[in-house]
């Protein structure tokens, strides 16, 4: 399991990728294809042709880290990418499942909370004192 900070984006590569290539060649890939610093401390991640392997480069500071995993059975599924992405910025949980290889694209999320927006102190409300 990995754990990670909130300040940290995970890219998923859009096109799928060789994996024969090893950090060079990612970070390479990371440059030129996803426009991105490989030393950002960002996580990118890449799927195999076959779907059947995946692999996460990332910099920790003082070296490149490469995690890679490869399915027993079944493939990595792909959400859903615009025509034009080069990427597609995925949170923690949602790495989590195509690590898993659970279809992120199926699965539903409630909406998030968020506190109902208060009147900024000190501004004009509509309403006027009589």
């Amino acid at each position: 399991m990995l754990l990670l900070l909130r300040a940290v984006r995970i890219h998923l590569a859009a096109e799928l990728v060789d994996m024969r290539k090893s950090i060079d060649g990612l970070f390479v890939h990371v440059q030129h294809a996803l426009v991105a610093d490989p030393y950002s401390g960002h996580l990118f991640v890449f799927l195999g042709k076959r779907r059947d392997k995946v692999k996460v480069l990332a910099w920790d500071g003082g070296g490149f880290l490469l995690l890679y995993k490869r399915l027993e059975a079944g493939r990595f599924r792909m959400p859903e990418v615009a025509e034009d992405a080069t990427c597609v910025q995925l949170d923690a949980t949602q790495l989590a499942m195509l690590l898993d290889g659970i279809d992120v694209s199926r699965v539903r999320r409630p909406l998030k909370w968020q506190p109902p927006e208060q009147p900024m102190p000190g501004a004009a409300s509509g309403a006027t004192r009589r």
